[in-house]
């Protein structure tokens, strides 16, 4: 099973001709299951009455679940004011037989509308748990991603269901391997997939300021393995660290694990 987790920049730079390189990208790796953060979409009042998610899950052929920002002002005002959406998405070669979502604890002043969304996919021979996030990204602000990692784990827990997969969680945490709010998750018995790549492997994520990563800040973590070993990590990998056509598809890129299927 190919899982994929990847914050997508929004409607930031050139958003229109990004899309297209995000979709070569995903339709080149052809994944099961993609956890998404930063997604747009329009609609009533915007300009084109489109989802990205929907977009790409079209055009992979794949089934979509979506949960937009109940507090998208503070993305707009950085771009001009549009009335454009923010939120979160997964993708999935298997039906999403139900899905829920957490707004993720935070002060008033960091309060934007992070979330976490949960989607059980109906995979042929058993559900897959599946989460997907995006916690707060202020510099100072390790407490709160605690604080969100905690509520994240609970949320975890009481979605887990008694499927024989482990639970997939997935996001940008804006935070990097060694910080306490990523220690967390283990301490929940979800596990950092990036333990299982090649010790030589270019492993940053994200850099503000450029194309070239430069720290590790987007994560897929996985539950404990099932009955003969389902839901093991075998190997993981980036993707997207490229140029498509001359165009950056993000400013992030994505983390791609391969899960054992049993």
């Amino acid at each position: 099973m190919r899982v994929v987790t990847w914050n997508l920049w929004w409607r930031f730079g050139p958003w229109r001709e990004r899309r297209k390189a995000i979709h070569s990208v995903l339709r080149e790796l052809r994944p099961d299951v993609v956890g998404l953060q930063e997604v747009w979409a329009t609609g009533d009042g915007g300009d084109d009455g489109e989802n990205l998610a929907e977009w790409l899950a079209e055009g992979l052929g794949l089934h979509w679940a979506w949960a937009p920002s109940p507090a998208p002002e503070r993305w707009r005002r950085r771009i001009g004011g549009e009335p454009v959406d923010i939120g979160n998405a997964v993708l999935s070669r298997w039906p999403v037989r139900e899905q829920a979502t957490l707004l993720l604890p935070a002060p008033a002043e960091l309060a934007d509308g992070r979330m976490a969304l949960y989607a059980r996919l109906a995979a042929p021979s058993y559900d897959v748990p599946f989460f997907t996030t995006h916690l707060t990204s202020a510099d100072d602000a390790s407490a709160v991603r605690c604080e969100q990692v905690s509520a994240l784990a609970e949320f975890v827990a009481a979605h887990r269901g008694d499927t024989v997969f482990p639970a997939v969680v997935t996001g940008d945490f804006n935070a990097e391997p060694d910080s306490p709010e990523v220690r967390l998750l283990g301490d929940h018995a979800l596990y950092d997939a990036w333990t299982h790549a090649a010790p030589s492997a270019p492993s940053a994520t994200w850099n503000p300021a450029g194309p070239n990563p430069y720290a590790r800040i987007d994560y897929l973590h996985v539950g404990p393995p099932g009955p003969g070993g389902i839901g093991r990590v075998r190997a993981v990998r980036r993707a997207g660290a490229a140029p498509v056509a001359g165009v950056w598809p993000s400013d992030h890129t994505a983390v791609v694990a391969d899960l054992s299927a049993g």
